[in-house]
């Protein structure tokens, strides 16, 4: 398309080229929608090179290495096309307690929903609560696709034969710096970095689902955790859904590595039995890092503030460093937000609340530092803490199917616009995510 401009100020355009755009449009469209009334992607479309991105600094063995395919434009833009559509059809059939790829909700959700199940029992004397995380092995390479078009018949045959297609005879080859392997046909997997794969493993997985008042399986796509809330010593139904689980792993052909954190407040904690898995003892951990955070059998912070410190010092000297360059100030000042800040708040909303006062003054120097640095006076962990607390809390609110919302939603006082605070015997329990947003909002809206 272009312009021009006569002596009257008239703009004329010339819509030759952009009719020549609607067209190619059109084509793309034309195409796409033969490959799904076909049922068949074209080959070079699910062609894909696949590059070995580090998962580590000092990444030395394949295990170091996340093995991200690249396919083409096209394949993509009808990725996006699909995942719409498939999204609103398989909407009502997944798991509600899955956290991933869904809009409003992510891993601060799925944190703050473990430690309010884990905090809100443990309230109760002589309860404990006991936490197996799973860490599937590659997980999306494990997708059978007809294990999955299984899953998908009752939702649209086409469609499911589709992603059938879509996964199955594959060409794809490995590119290492100017070095490139030799093609090979996949018909098992997904292809890792694409747009529908992620989906497609939270639809495989969609058909395991257990929550209940004493225990629940939650997932951050394939990450998950199974969390008993043990009262009495009665662990009857948490080990009965890890056995299910196990089974239906093994049936859909996943492996994991796996631990446990028992949580137990009480002065004379109880002998704790080690959950058995096909013959092995799964090994009882003090600390597990589950979503980039560090939980511990004492659910307090300071080993997460370790965490976040030492990585918020290091991207801090590369801050110092670029101002040493001569970096303008509004550059340097986009550096630390999606640098710096993004590590130093990273889930601040699941731990400013209920992490001591010496850990917030750690951070707090960190950001100090990152202002003299710019200049400028940054926001304290405090006020992000409450002001992200309140967003999240808002979105809850607005958000039906957010696992918290009902458990938000019954605290809401028919007198007021202000929410009833929960009744916390304990100050942990007290100064967790739900009381501490609850207090913050009712201060905001006196």
């Amino acid at each position: 398309m272009s312009f021009s401009c006569d002596n009257n100020k008239r703009v004329n355009v010339n819509v030759s080229s952009y009719n020549e755009q609607l067209s190619t449009t059109f084509n793309i469209l034309h195409i796409f929608n033969l490959s799904l009334s076909l049922e068949r992607v074209p080959l070079l479309w699910k062609t894909s090179c696949v590059v070995p991105v580090p998962k580590t600094a000092h990444a030395r063995e394949p295990k170091h290495f996340r093995p991200v395919a690249l396919t083409s434009h096209l394949m993509k833009t009808m990725e996006r096309i699909v995942l719409t559509h498939l999204r609103q059809l398989v909407d009502s059939k997944m798991d509600p307690l899955q956290f991933a790829y869904r809009p409003g909700i992510g891993v601060d959700d799925a944190i703050i929903y473990l430690l309010h199940r884990s905090l809100s029992h443990l309230e109760s004397t002589g309860s404990t609560v006991r936490a197996m995380f799973f860490d599937f092995s590659s997980a999306f390479n494990t997708i059978q696709p007809s294990l999955l078009r299984g899953k998908m018949e009752g939702v649209d045959c086409h469609l499911a034969a589709w992603t059938t297609d879509y996964l199955t005879n594959r060409l794809q080859y490995v590119r290492l710096r100017d070095c490139e392997s030799d093609v090979v046909v996949c018909s098992t997997g997904a292809p890792q970095g694409t747009v529908l794969s992620p989906f497609l493993f939270t639809l495989y997985t969609s058909d395991f689902s257990h929550n209940s008042d004493s225990c629940h399986l939650q997932k951050f796509s394939d990450d998950t955790a199974i969390v008993g809330r043990v009262s009495e010593g009665d662990e009857l139904e948490y080990r009965e859904v890890i056995t299910n689980f196990v089974a239906w792993c093994g049936l859909n052909h996943l492996r994991s590595k796996t631990k446990e954190v028992v949580i137990d407040f009480s002065r004379k904690a109880s002998h704790i039995a080690p959950v058995n898995i096909q013959g092995l003892d799964i090994e009882i951990v003090e600390e597990y890092k589950y979503l980039g955070v560090h939980l511990n059998n004492k659910l307090d912070w300071t080993h997460n503030t370790d965490a976040l410190y030492k990585k918020g010092q290091s991207r801090l000297h590369l801050l110092r460093r670029l101002r040493s360059f001569g970096v303008c100030r509004t550059l340097l000042r986009t550096f630390y937000d999606s640098v710096v800040a993004s590590v130093i708040f990273y889930a601040v909303v699941c731990w400013s609340c209920g992490s001591s006062e010496r850990d917030r003054k750690r951070l707090n120097k960190l950001v100090r530092r990152a202002g003299s640095v710019l200049d400028c006076s940054l926001d304290s962990i405090e006020e992000v803490g409450e002001r992200r607390m309140l967003a999240k809390l808002t979105s809850i609110m607005n958000t039906p199917s957010h696992p918290l919302h009902e458990t938000v939603g019954a605290l809401s006082s028919s007198f007021s616009s202000r929410l009833l605070h929960p009744r916390c015997k304990r100050e942990r329990y007290r100064r967790s995510f739900i009381p501490t947003a609850v207090r913050l909002f009712n201060m905001h809206n006196t």
